[in-house]
């Protein structure tokens, strides 16, 4: 875009579209103010520095003003651009999850892992992935808080779509940003996508989650991708319906054939007639594919022993955790790199 998109929340909140993949309603980061200063919420990838800071910079808010940074969790779509912005903010402190903060200021397998994945369009999506210096990132763990004009940042711990992912409730507009913690919702669909990919989906663990964002009765949800939703809790309930419906049509299919291509299409072929069916928007597939979906409910199941011999016909309760995640290898997934 020639001129970044910012918008108007209320409160003197803003959004920042990044224009990811040349793309407008695919990425959000959004300015808070602070008394003075302001906050910002997700970088995006490197690729996405430009539009960023011509976003920040149409808002009226000079690069000195940003004073914190949060990112949701370190999947290159939502902080692969913090180390690019280091010195675009040079008063700012960076925070991220503690389980990520290690990965962010040494990128070596984030870069290994989006290059296995990706292949050659590994630089074209994610941009140079840059080390953020040591000394300007704080460790979070969910129930820090943080003054903003007119209101609290407080931090939730919303493990389940990743184990290093966090939410943000800012208590003047009773808002949560929910990252992908509670899927993909652009503003042409009638419906949040399930953001489930691998290497560490917990389904159990991202329901609970739900619980912990719906327990700050918010008034607004707002997706990193894309924007807000006025539909507040009842959003994160029907998340969870819809998850639970793309789970089970995954195990079933997998009990039949466990392999990708064929729960991809099991769960796209859902997607369009199912019971929470709708018009699935093209762009969805850009930040969440029924191929990411596919290889993150398969992983799930095998490490929480769903598939093979004695498995149940159906998922109930809570499952054990499964163990760390392999390294791609040849005609691996295209995965969120972390």
């Amino acid at each position: 875009m020639t001129r970044p998109t910012v918008r108007e929340l209320g409160q003197d909140r803003l959004l920042v579209d990044l224009d990811f993949r040349d793309t407008e309603g695919l990425v959000a980061a959004y300015l808070l103010p602070e008394e003075p200063g302001w906050t910002l919420i997700e970088t995006g990838p490197s690729t996405c520095r430009e539009p960023l800071l011509a976003g920040i910079a149409r808002a009226g808010v000079a690069p000195e003003e940003v004073r914190h940074v949060f990112v949701t969790h370190i999947h290159l779509d939502h902080s692969g651009g913090m180390g690019a912005v280091v010195d675009a903010f040079p008063r700012a402190t960076f925070y991220a999850h503690e389980l990520g903060v290690p990965h962010l200021v040494d990128p070596t397998k984030l870069i290994a892992s989006a290059r296995r994945a990706w292949g050659a369009a590994s630089d074209p999506l994610w941009g140079t992935i840059l080390p953020v210096p040591a000394p300007r990132l704080v460790p979070l763990r969910g129930g820090e808080s943080f003054p903003l004009k007119g209101g609290t940042l407080s931090v939730l711990a919303t493990p389940g779509h990743a184990k290093h992912h966090l939410a943000f409730f800012d208590s003047a507009i009773r808002g949560v940003f929910a990252g992908d913690g509670a899927g993909v919702r652009l503003e042409s669909s009638s419906h949040p996508r399930p953001a489930v990919p691998p290497p560490d989906l917990d389904v159990e663990q991202l329901f609970a989650s739900l619980v912990v964002m719906r327990s700050t009765n918010p008034r607004l949800v707002l997706f990193s991708h894309f924007g807000p939703s006025p539909d507040g809790a009842q959003d994160l309930v029907r998340y969870r319906t819809i998850v639970e419906q793309w789970r089970d049509e995954a195990l079933a299919a997998a009990r039949e054939r466990p392999d990708p291509e064929f729960i991809a299409a099991r769960l796209k072929a859902l997607d369009i007639v199912g019971p929470e069916a709708s018009r699935p928007d093209d762009r969805e597939s850009l930040v969440s594919g029924y191929d990411l979906a596919a290889h993150g409910f398969l992983r799930y199941f095998e490490t929480h022993g769903l598939l093979g011999p004695g498995a149940g016909a159906t998922v109930t309760g809570s499952a054990a955790p499964g163990g760390g995640a392999p390294a791609a290898g040849p005609g691996s997934p295209p995965t969120r790199p972390w």
